[in-house]
């Protein structure tokens, strides 16, 4: 089973990509769609939710929400998640400039724990820019946030960078904290350094696969993965075992998350996939 768990689709542009978004679905079992940190907050969950309704075999939504903002009391929380049937969260601190472990926020998470619905942290970027406050993106400060709340689920997005060093530190401490694996297939030193880190620390198991569409092309990230010996080929550089990446990549991600879903794939969604996986000889 492959599980993108990091997709998004800015359902309040002007002309989304609503067909590229549903063809890069179309070549896993499922995806995740984080809601987009717009202005209007609400209405980008109302989009999104009605956009994983509308495939909901393939897709499951992740409400995006700023608690030192936005109202989240138990009515709030449960129009997101028994009306609109959001199976988790997403906060971008660092974007929306609160820090991880406000007071507000972790009111928030003592909910969400409760609930027991999982949280993506969006904090750090591949492409790190200006914007937002880089303090806020740190993955150290979620370990005060995993001690409070040991049963809350979480995803340290795209590995915490440019943190990758405390990412690795916070998941390999928590049980129930995971990085995701969102990769530039063409920056090779970078992703090099992300995957034997990781190896080299023992966390392999915590982490989960991840395109950022519309960033990243989740065929492109698969292949550089599972091709991930053949980057440096030809060097004395450390290799990682194959079956650990392959192990990233399809991994149940979902089921390590709490999320109950089951899709049903066709034959062509089914072939897509599998030419992939195939075509890095699986």
């Amino acid at each position: 089973m492959i599980v993108d768990c990091h997709t998004h689709l800015d359902l309040l542009q002007s002309e989304p990509d609503v067909g590229g978004h549903l063809a890069a679905a179309d070549r896993v079992d499922v995806c995740i769609v984080l809601a987009c940190p717009n202005d209007d907050r609400t209405l980008s969950n109302e989009k999104t939710a009605q956009y994983v309704s509308d495939h909901v075999n393939k897709m499951v939504g992740f409400a995006v929400v700023e608690p030192t903002r936005d109202t989240l009391d138990d009515a709030a929380l449960a129009t997101l998640t028994q009306e609109l049937h959001f199976s988790g969260f997403v906060a971008y601190c660092s974007s929306s400039g609160f820090h991880p472990t406000h007071s507000k926020a972790m009111h928030f998470y003592a909910a969400l724990e409760e609930l027991g619905a999982p949280l993506f942290f969006h904090n750090g970027d591949l492409d790190v820019s200006s914007d937002g406050i880089l303090a806020y993106a740190q993955p150290y400060l979620l370990d005060e946030v995993a001690r409070t709340f040991p049963d809350l689920k979480m995803i340290i997005g795209c590995m915490g960078v440019p943190f990758v060093d405390q990412t690795l530190a916070v998941i390999a401490r928590h049980e129930n904290v995971y990085a995701d694996l969102t990769i530039r297939p063409s920056n090779v030193w970078q992703t090099y350094n992300m995957v034997v880190a990781a190896h080299e620390q023992g966390v392999m198991d915590r982490l989960v696969f991840g395109s950022g569409y519309p960033s990243g092309n989740v065929e492109a990230c698969i292949e550089a993965l599972l091709g991930f010996n053949t980057l440096l080929g030809g060097t004395n550089l450390p290799t990682v075992p194959r079956g650990s990446i392959r192990n990233v990549v399809e991994r149940n991600s979902l089921e390590l998350l709490g999320v109950a879903h089951s899709p049903i794939e066709s034959g062509a969604a089914r072939s897509q996939k599998d030419a992939i996986l195939e075509n890095q000889g699986r």
